[in-house]
């Protein structure tokens, strides 16, 4: 039986010891003369035996296949030829993935001393399943029954069910926190190794990103430029542009529909708005390489200027409309979500609505207002397609935004892609430039705070 299964044959076991107990608590209750003499509902108690019955079984489950693996490689070490033994842990572990694949295949093996192995291990694979279905099963009958026992008209089974809840929401929690803490430390500690080949220095103050080198030792190819100025540089100029477009047409469009657009108006209007953020970004990369680019170089050429046919202004300019949705939607759920009291009270100063909407919902909305500007920032920071396909890769240290650029996004994805040895500077940099991305975006989410903590205080 197949894990899943039973997982799926423990869930319906825990479902009908649920009815079971449930029906079991009814019966107790009459007995001692009706509900209001019971400690806890009928649909507690029963709660509590399915939990009795379910969690135990499935942590048993999850052990079990935690270690199933460790114990079936170290069973199978005896029929492994003494060859292969002897040869180190390298070879006993190629010779275990031939056998993997055998299994897998399904097809016999030419080797007669692998093909013993593979159903040595599939024997064991067996045995494991149908001692753990056994062992499980026998567990789950063991805690309904020991909490079918515990079914009286003085048992906390509400206590019992609601401490199961808080320690299980305390597991998400910390599920949450461990991912973060492990994404940042994996980033970290490939980063340490990649300033352990390339000076800290020179990256982040260095002006020449060139990442190639020689794959081998004996290769003659160059040493490297790591320099990260001009993919920051890329990153800000993009993010910039991109802002400059969302944040006044999406929060004036908010504005719009929470003040001023009617019922009927806000129904086909904010629907519509929001559609953007369903666009795939290599649709709106399609728009940019083959609709706005051409346009901005031929509008350039027409006043004089000299765009390039990859520019960061036409990146910039479809990423800020592809934001666009982030900032209004957010915005006017926030806007609106402002008590319509306040509204009054500055109507009865006799402010009019321009004033009320500049000195009262704006300021009151401002914490949510900056978080949606934040979430836009975010998405236009950690964006790509769009970048590759209208600005280009190229690494260039300029502010000029008619000229190509790249950003860090882009270069992550161009070092991780192809045949590439995972403990060169090449690649490790990758990492690099990872863990500045997020320090940069952690110091503008603190100042953000700030900013928001100290209008906030002001408005107090």
């Amino acid at each position: 039986m197949t894990s899943t299964n039973l997982v799926l044959l423990l869930l319906g076991l825990g479902l009908a010891t649920f009815f079971y107990g449930r029906q079991k608590a009814y019966v107790v209750s009459k007995s001692h003369g009706g509900m209001r003499n019971m400690h806890s509902l009928p649909s507690q108690h029963g709660v509590m035996v399915g939990l009795w019955c379910v969690l135990p079984a499935l942590l048993l489950v999850l052990f079990w296949k935690l270690a199933e693996p460790s114990v079936i490689s170290s069973l199978l070490n005896s029929s492994i030829p003494a060859s292969i033994s002897e040869a180190g842990e390298k070879s006993v572990g190629l010779y275990k993935n031939d056998i993997a694949n055998i299994i897998e295949s399904g097809t016999a093996s030419s080797d007669p001393e692998k093909q013993a192995v593979a159903e040595r291990w599939v024997a064991l694979s067996s045995i494991s399943s149908w001692v753990l279905v056994a062992i499980t099963l026998a567990l789950a009958a063991i805690g309904a029954a020991i909490a079918l026992r515990k079914i009286s008209a003085d048992t906390r089974a509400r206590v019992m069910v609601e401490r199961v809840v808080h320690w299980f929401l305390i597991i998400c929690s910390s599920i949450a926190i461990l991912t973060t803490v492990g994404i940042v430390c994996s980033v970290l500690f490939e980063a340490v190794r990649f300033f352990q080949q390339v000076s800290f220095v020179e990256f982040v103050t260095g002006t020449k990103w060139s990442p190639q080198t020689a794959i081998r030792v004996d290769q003659i190819g160059s040493s490297g430029s790591f320099g990260a100025i001009p993919l920051f540089t890329g990153t800000l100029l993009i993010s910039a542009i991109a802002m400059v477009v969302a944040v006044p047409i999406g929060l004036l469009a908010a504005i719009y529909l929470a003040e001023y657009a009617s019922d009927r108006m806000r129904a086909y209007a904010k629907p519509l708005l929001e559609i953007l953020a369903g666009i795939p970004t290599v649709v709106y990369g399609f728009f940019a390489a083959l609709t706005v680019a051409p346009a901005i170089r031929e509008w350039g050429e027409l006043i004089g200027l000299s765009p390039s046919s990859e520019s960061a202004l036409a990146a910039g300019v479809v990423m800020g409309i592809m934001i666009i949705p982030f900032v209004s939607s957010l915005s006017d759920d926030v806007i609106t979500a402002v008590p319509q009291a306040m509204r009054d009270g500055s109507y009865a100063l006799g402010a009019t609505h321009s004033e009320t909407i500049k000195k009262v919902v704006l300021p009151a909305a401002l914490p949510g207002v900056v978080g949606g500007i934040l979430l836009a920032a975010s998405r236009a920071i950690g964006e790509t397609m769009i970048v590759v396909m209208a600005a280009g890769l190229a690494a260039n240290l300029t502010a000029n935004p008619l000229e190509a650029v790249t950003t860090v996004t882009v270069q992550i994805v161009t070092l991780l892609t192809g045949d590439q040895e995972f403990d060169s500077a090449k690649t490790l940099a990758a990492f690099a430039l990872g863990l500045m991305l997020f320090i940069t975006t952690l110091i503008l989410n603190v100042i953000a705070l700030y900013v928001v903590r100290r209008y906030r205080e002001q408005y107090d």
